[in-house]
């Protein structure tokens, strides 16, 4: 789906984009991404050609003159001395960002960042714009702190985004408007709900099956070739499931050089491994060995051939989310056709997600039709949305304490490859789909587990920094959390937001 409004493409300033990103010149490969136009980029490539014949020419100070640099993050923001919750609240004015002036030409918007019609907060750090799935969990933190009016205005930005561009992307940039982020609008419509009344699930209702389009984009034409087509997969007993994709076979922008390099060492087609990158970038999980062929290595990177249990319980949700509304609605007319999608769906998540000799839920390989050995918390999300039965739930359980379970709260994988979504890192918005997915079923004890050692390890990092990251190493709470493309990121959204929701349980 092509947006309609005329956003500026980082791409449009070949070869200098590529010059910039392959030369090293910025230690972070998003920092020339979010750089925007002094003049007239057109004008911008015809000094550049010229100038790079000169003896002496200077990539970084070329750039410095023809570019605006994105405002540098304050990584110095602490609250020392104050408490913890008081640090929070005050968090949220820092990373508050007003409303952007909407452009009417590409003229006018010389910058890769869309511009948003309503106040958003943002992660922190290096992410200097919103981010689709780390907004509900930021928002679960502005429930507690009675910020009503910016969880709307969030959830109006994102039903901007799906009516403008067809869907929400990874973030509010246009080198992000190939892909999307996990699908938790439905979630966030849920949450207002909750606060507001059921009016707000019928005022979101056309983006939310916009949205719900989106993700099933292609079904209709499985049936009779493919079996998968963009993010839709047809499994062979006539099951329909979902994974991530992106329409572009490309190195992101923001990680050029990095995707580049992974490419050359993966001795398959390069436009392959992009996909796979890229849809690894949809998952949220940038990256893991969840998505490594080999279960160690970049290189050996497979996204769009699994079928990720979390992002179908999300689809489930969302599902569920319409017939509700339809119910709502006079004529119900769709109640009962989103009923059984829904119930196919979960069925069909047990029968291809749940391993009965291990007694877990495991991501599903489409393209060699069979499930992965991969343990990782994308176990916890048919806890939280309730699709697992009861004796799956008790193993479940047992696995967490037994496997997962650290002095910092959960591992996100029991793997330790060096990326960030993997051992030794915890992340919030596992513990809290972890958490309340357990609660969900009764096992209160370990839940308080899980949320006392989560809660421990960010107030001795508070404690020891002033600050509030982004991922901690739960298994040496001694250590901070590495591994990834850049490094930990303190502010943060995410993170404050589950830390107040936890502590109001």
């Amino acid at each position: 789906m092509t947006p309609t409004l005329p956003f500026f493409s980082i791409e449009s300033l070949s070869p200098l984009y590529e010059d910039v990103q392959t030369s090293g010149v910025f230690p972070d490969s998003k920092f020339f991404t979010d750089c925007a136009p002094k003049s007239d980029p057109a004008a911008i490539l015809e000094q550049y050609a010229q100038a790079k014949k000169q003896a002496g020419f200077d990539l970084k100070k070329f750039v410095e003159t023809h570019f605006d640099f994105p405002e540098t993050p304050d990584t110095n923001y602490q609250s020392a001395g104050k408490p913890i919750l008081q640090h929070l609240e005050n968090l949220w004015n820092v990373l508050l960002r007003e409303t952007d002036e909407q452009p009417t030409t590409a003229q006018q918007q010389p910058s890769t960042l869309i511009p948003l019609p309503h106040p958003y907060i943002v992660p922190g750090g290096r992410f200097r714009e919103v981010y689709y799935w780390d907004s509900y969990f930021t928002m679960l933190g502005l429930q507690v702190s009675g910020r009503v009016d910016i969880i709307e205005n969030m959830v109006d930005n994102f039903a901007w985004l799906i009516d403008t561009a067809g869907f929400i992307p990874n973030g509010n940039r246009s080198y992000y408007l190939g892909r999307s982020q996990p699908p938790f609008f439905s979630l966030m419509v849920q949450l207002l709900s909750d606060i507001k009344g059921e009016d707000i699930l019928l005022k979101y209702r056309l983006q939310l099956e916009k949205e719900y389009a989106f993700w099933m984009d292609g079904e209709k034409e499985l049936s009779a070739g493919p079996k998968a087509k963009r993010r839709v997969v047809h499994l062979p007993d006539g099951s329909v499931l979902n994974r991530y994709w992106d329409d572009r076979a490309a190195p992101r922008p923001e990680a050029y050089a990095e995707d580049l390099e992974v490419a050359e060492n993966a001795e398959r087609d390069a436009e392959t491994v992009y996909r796979h990158i890229r849809a690894a970038a949809e998952s949220g999980w940038d990256f893991s060995s969840r998505w490594f062929d080999d279960g160690q290595n970049m290189k050996t990177i497979i996204t769009a051939d699994i079928v990720p249990v979390d992002l179908n319980c999300l689809l489930y949700h969302l599902e569920k989310t319409l017939v509700h509304i339809y119910r709502l609605l006079p004529d119900h007319v769709p109640v009962e056709v989103f009923r059984d999608r829904a119930r196919r769906r979960k069925n069909a998540i047990h029968r291809y997600c749940w391993n009965e000799a291990e007694d877990f839920y495991f991501d599903f390989n489409h393209a060699v039709q069979a499930p992965s050995d991969q343990w990782t918390l994308a176990a916890v999300f048919p806890l939280f949305f309730q699709i697992a039965e009861k004796e799956q739930a008790e193993k479940i359980a047992q696995h967490l304490e037994e496997k997962f379970l650290q002095a910092g709260g959960l591992t996100t994988t029991l793997t330790s490859s060096g990326q960030q979504w993997d051992a030794p890192n915890g992340w919030a918005p596992l513990q809290w789909m972890a958490v309340q997915g357990l609660l969900n079923y009764g096992y209160a004890e370990l839940a308080g587990r899980i949320r006392e050692n989560w809660m421990a390890l960010n107030e001795k990092t508070y404690d020891a920094t002033g600050k509030m990251m982004e991922k901690y190493n739960v298994m040496d709470t001694g250590l901070k959390a590495g591994g990834g493309e850049y490094p930990n990121q303190d502010g943060f959204g995410w993170t404050n937001g589950v830390y107040l929701k936890m502590n109001a349980l």
